[in-house]
């Protein structure tokens, strides 16, 4: 029996080492010396995604705007008619290609009749209008998050009608679990499979429960400024864990373990995550849910609210969406300036105080 525990550890070795991610790494200081504030890269991993070309060249305007020569352009009608069709090929090819399951529903019939295109007959096309009014959004008044990488339908849709990784509200019947929990939660991917609340995504992604994200306690001892429990808490641990995985990174990212709170020691990409939660926000309160009454109920979750997006939407696993590909030089009318403002910036340690908030934000 002694002999054969040597053999099996060596075999357990390649089963142990599974869970590793072999190759070279490069190391990326973060943060300030000392404080192990540091970005791991594999040298071998892929510096970007594969994205799909632009459809084909696209051609000079000849002077006819898109709702010129069409009917019923509601979003894009002062474009050129040739930008138009350009556009609507590559968002064709972006969420709706001819190899989809059901060929009657791929390309354009997606969203048109095809005998009278002009109709508003089927949901798909107003819901693609208001994405398409969101991603101009994006583009033109978040550029603190997506700064000039830009997004396009591309960016969450990847070939999928409906994107990969969306949410929406658990069932209020609750999950089903073996034994008694005693009122206490259980492993969920939405929060990195620990065992914290998961209603997360609708309490910081929506606005229901309140927009600040906010445990530490600016002060050394407990005041009544800060009266939050241990268990209110857990949602904004939750967040971070989402956080965390959706871009494949940990704590150190963004802050410094030394303090959490402080924004003077924290990496530039703490404010960049800031811009970021905000910007989902708006997307699922402006674009997504005042869409809930156009969607079929299989398009719907068991709440009856609409599927929603998170950081992994876009992120996918990875710090930069696309590994920090772009595409948005090639689709100039998705970058078209709107009139929702965004945020002007992340509030500082100042601020804080003066607003008499004595509690410190954890994002």
């Amino acid at each position: 029996m002694m002999k054969s525990l040597p053999l099996l550890s060596l075999a357990l070795v390649p089963l142990l080492l599974g869970g590793c991610e072999l190759g070279r790494k490069e190391v990326t200081q973060t943060g300030h010396r000392g404080t192990a504030m540091a970005e791991i890269d594999l040298v071998s991993g892929p510096a970007a995604d594969e994205v799909p070309a632009p459809p084909y060249d696209l051609p000079e305007p000849s002077g006819q705007t898109a709702g010129e020569v069409y009917d019923n352009v509601q979003v894009l009608g002062d474009v050129s008619v040739e930008e138009f069709d350009y556009l609507m090929a590559a968002i064709t090819e972006w969420v709706v290609p001819e190899d989809v399951d059901d060929p009657a529903r791929a390309g354009c019939n997606y969203c048109h009749n095809p005998a009278n295109l002009a109709s508003d007959e089927i949901y798909t096309k107003n819901v693609s209008r208001r994405m398409i009014q969101m991603t101009q959004t994006i583009n033109a008044d978040w550029s603190n998050h997506v700064q000039q990488t830009g997004v396009t339908c591309w960016t969450c849709h990847r070939g999928n009608a409906v994107p990969e990784h969306v949410w929406t509200n658990p069932s209020s019947a609750g999950r089903v679990r073996a034994g008694n929990l005693n009122g206490q939660n259980a492993p969920d991917p939405s929060v990195g499979y620990s065992s914290l609340p998961t209603g997360v995504f609708a309490q910081y992604f929506t606005g229901e429960g309140g927009d600040e994200i906010r445990v530490a306690s600016s002060q050394m001892h407990p005041t009544m400024d800060n009266m939050l429990t241990t268990m209110e808490t857990e949602t904004t641990y939750g967040l971070m864990m989402h956080l965390s995985q959706a871009m494949g990174v940990n704590c150190t990212y963004c802050h410094n373990t030394q303090s959490f709170r402080e924004w003077q020691v924290s990496t530039e990409a703490r404010s960049t995550a800031w811009f970021g939660i905000r910007m989902v926000r708006n997307i699922n309160q402006a674009y997504i849910t005042p869409l809930t009454g156009q969607f079929p109920a299989n398009r719907l979750g068991p709440e009856g609210d609409p599927y929603k997006v998170n950081c992994t939407t876009c992120h996918q696993g990875q710090p930069r969406p696309m590994g920090g590909a772009s595409m948005i030089a090639d689709y100039p009318a998705l970058s078209f300036d709107t009139v929702t403002a965004a945020p002007a910036a992340p509030p500082t340690e100042d601020e804080d105080t003066m607003a008499g908030e004595e509690v410190a934000s954890a994002e």
